[in-house]
């Protein structure tokens, strides 16, 4: 069997994607073959293929990590799934539970591994969740990292109850997977953008605040002023790495917690760690989550039947204008690619 997928060829850029054929050879034994039907991207998707993410990738590499379909074949010792079964991949392919490891963590789709931006590819029996029945498969495509962030960041580590609060950044795929999760648990949401009209959007989610930061410059200040007494937010989920990260510690009340998991604004920055000391705080790396998680997830996904929020939709080729789209900036919820079938 064939499979055809776009690569990075030569050397980065979305310029350098190209489609080719492959061919797949024999499957190996743990090994479970997808027929791919949609795949979401991700920020790291986009720094991955501009050589952002790791300069030292080597090249062709099929990008991207999410994707969702229809198991095709399955190898001889694979007992998980059988052929007709509808799948989704997980980010990491053996990272099943437990504590991270270096070898757990380095088994992420679209680098180092093979990713999903292809027609056909084979997984790790290990490395797959079933998809929810309820989810088509543009819908199920989005849940791998993003809406798996947004779970491991406030259910699974940060054990987020009914009224608290959370402050989120913007409308990419994360935020909005953490409103639709936070208002699940029953916890307050306050969102910042800097469109009045995406927030006039995420209100129908059901927010508790919003903030325009193309009118607001001190947007701790005014989540603080949201908040019983202006004690501060619970738990903040930082995608904004370190041009927000400040800001994301002064809206936190004593004892919060900021999960950071983004650097869409840098990557480096002085850090006042008495704040951190002081007022008790909680900064919490999350890398994704387990495979667990992810079935976790997606159980309670389908109890309070969540839609994932998918902003734009491109065909397979159109893969290069998916990924410019991605890199503009201006979507709102998730960027999801449809495969032939």
């Amino acid at each position: 069997m064939k499979s055809i997928g776009f690569h990075v060829e030569g050397s980065f850029g979305i310029e350098r994607l190209t489609k080719r054929e492959v061919d797949l050879g024999p499957l190996e034994p743990h090994m479970v073959r997808v027929a791919i039907r949609a795949v979401s991207l991700n920020f790291r998707d986009l720094m991955m293929v501009r050589g952002h993410y790791n300069p030292r990738q080597p090249l062709p590499l099929v990008p991207c990590s999410d994707g969702a379909g229809e198991v095709v074949a399955v190898g001889s010792e694979a007992r998980r799934f059988r052929v007709g079964d509808r799948v989704t991949t997980c980010f990491f392919q053996r990272y099943v539970a437990g504590e991270p490891t270096k070898e757990k963590i380095a088994s992420t789709l679209g680098g180092p591994l093979p990713g999903t931006l292809r027609t056909v590819g084979d997984f790790a029996e290990d490395g797959l969740v079933a998809t929810p029945a309820y989810l088509d498969d543009e819908a199920a495509s989005t849940l791998p990292c993003a809406a798996l962030t947004a779970w491991n960041a406030l259910v699974e580590q940060g054990n987020l109850k009914a009224g608290q609060t959370v402050l989120l950044q913007g409308t990419g795929g994360v935020s909005l997977a953490a409103l639709q999760i936070a208002r699940m648990v029953g916890a307050r949401v306050i969102l910042t953008s800097r469109s009045a009209e995406k927030l006039e959007r995420a209100k129908g989610l059901g927010l508790f605040g919003a903030i325009d930061t193309s009118t607001t410059e001190d947007w701790a200040k005014a989540a603080r002023a949201l908040t019983e007494g202006g004690v501060g937010v619970d738990h903040v989920v930082e995608v904004g790495g370190a041009g927000t990260l400040q800001g994301a510690i002064r809206a936190l009340r004593p004892g919060g917690t900021v999960s950071v998991i983004g650097v869409l604004t840098g990557a480096s920055t002085e850090l006042a760690l008495t704040p951190l000391l002081m007022q008790n705080l909680r900064l919490q790396g999350v890398l994704v989550g387990t495979r667990e998680m992810h079935e976790r997830m997606n159980a309670a996904y389908a109890a309070s039947r969540i839609q994932p929020i998918v902003a734009e939709r491109f065909a397979f080729d159109d893969a290069p204008a998916a990924f410019e789209a991605m890199a503009r900036g201006t979507h709102y919820g998730k960027i999801v690619l449809a495969l032939p079938r």
